[in-house]
């Protein structure tokens, strides 16, 4: 897990904004909250995780493109 965190940490920003956009972000950030709530051992990350792979695509992808654009990474429950 702790590879997965890394990984998606140390990618280039393109690539992070990328994946931010609607469809892509539910899968890819839904996984990498689900790995980072599995590695905390957070519930709450873990449902986030969960929620953001049923629901990414609506309004949720909003969030993690600003995030990436104003923090350079997610921030927000991950």
């Amino acid at each position: 897990m702790k590879d997965l965190i890394r990984t998606f940490d140390n990618l280039p920003f393109i690539i992070k904004l990328i994946l931010a956009f609607p469809i892509i972000d539910g899968i890819a950030y839904g996984i990498y909250r689900i790995a980072k709530g599995i590695d905390k051992n957070d519930p709450l990350i873990l449902i986030a995780g969960i929620i953001w792979i049923v629901a990414g695509a609506t309004i949720l992808w909003v969030i993690d493109l600003i995030s990436v654009i104003i923090y350079g990474s997610v921030k927000f429950l991950a």
